[in-house]
């Protein structure tokens, strides 16, 4: 850190740029404010493809009256900002100490990755090193692990890669976790670690890094791989990959007749979802 940025860095409020998806980056967004941290712009998704949350991130950002855009249009205005065009824009990205990604769904490029003075960072849904990339919930319930974490870390342009700042772990029984059940668990520790990074941020005035070798990436054809149901499978298999792939309203484990997939389900998923209809029945 340079003597430029130690001084920028004493005097508030430091000035971000927020990128986010899902409830959690809500309450994020609304730590930075209540903490006198600057969002310069909010960059989400756009409101049709909000189907699933009540609660959207770009209608907090509206009630602060902080600009929304999709990171299209953010690149665009680097772009133009670097070509010394600035119009039709109704924010700046000048003097920008960090870029915070929370559950971002698209890569972070390199003009954006470049652009704070002090890092860009992403809060990630797995622990670091050892999940990169997505799959992450569903690897750990097909695979019976014990625990499962949460981390954030700088962003470089390889996925996942940069060196680490903080990673908590927590117990899980995979037996008894789904895919949905466990990413709601670890939103919960993700936006206490959030607000764990911020805090000592603010304090002290650094972003630890910590080397983040090693672990593993998985592919869209490998979780189709995981969800497939073979009639050589055993009990056990079919009902972790049940489990690992359960996530609605998008298609869990399944069985492939004509070239269609059918989710299949087994008992005990099946009776949470008659307890969900049976409680919220209007009749």
């Amino acid at each position: 850190m340079n003597k430029e940025s130690e001084s920028r860095i004493k005097e508030l409020p430091i000035k971000v740029v927020f990128m986010g998806r899902k409830p959690g980056s809500c309450k994020a967004l609304e730590y930075l404010i209540k903490n006198g941290i600057q969002v310069e712009v909010v960059v989400t998704l756009p409101r049709i493809y909000h189907t699933f949350y009540n609660e959207r991130l770009a209608d907090i950002a509206n009630n602060y009256g902080i600009p929304v855009v999709s990171d299209i249009d953010l690149y665009k205005y680097i772009n133009n900002e670097k070509n010394g065009k600035k119009k039709n824009f109704n924010f700046s990205l000048e003097n920008i100490d960090l870029v915070i990604s929370y559950l971002f769904w698209r890569r972070i490029q390199n003009p954006l990755i470049k652009l704070p003075r002090l890092g860009c960072i992403n809060f990630h849904p797995a622990p670091l090193p050892d999940f990169k990339g997505v799959f992450g919930y569903n690897l750990a319930i097909y695979e019976n692990l014990k625990y499962w974490g949460v981390s954030a870390h700088h962003v470089i342009h390889e996925l996942d890669a940069g060196d680490i700042i903080k990673v908590f772990k927590f117990d899980i029984d995979p037996k008894k976790e789904t895919t949905i059940s466990l990413e709601r668990k670890s939103q919960q520790f993700l936006y206490n670690l959030f607000e764990s990074v911020i805090d000592d941020f603010l304090e002290k005035k650094i972003l630890p890094r910590f080397p983040n070798e090693g672990g593993r990436y998985t592919h869209a054809q490998e979780f189709t791989t995981l969800r497939r149901i073979n009639f050589s499978d055993s009990q056990d298999e079919i009902d972790r990959k049940i489990r690992a792939s359960w996530y609605p309203p998008y298609n869990g484990a399944f069985i492939e007749i004509n070239g269609k997939e059918y989710t299949i389900i087994n008992e005990e998923i099946l009776k949470r979802i008659g307890r969900y209809y049976h409680f919220n029945s209007e009749f």
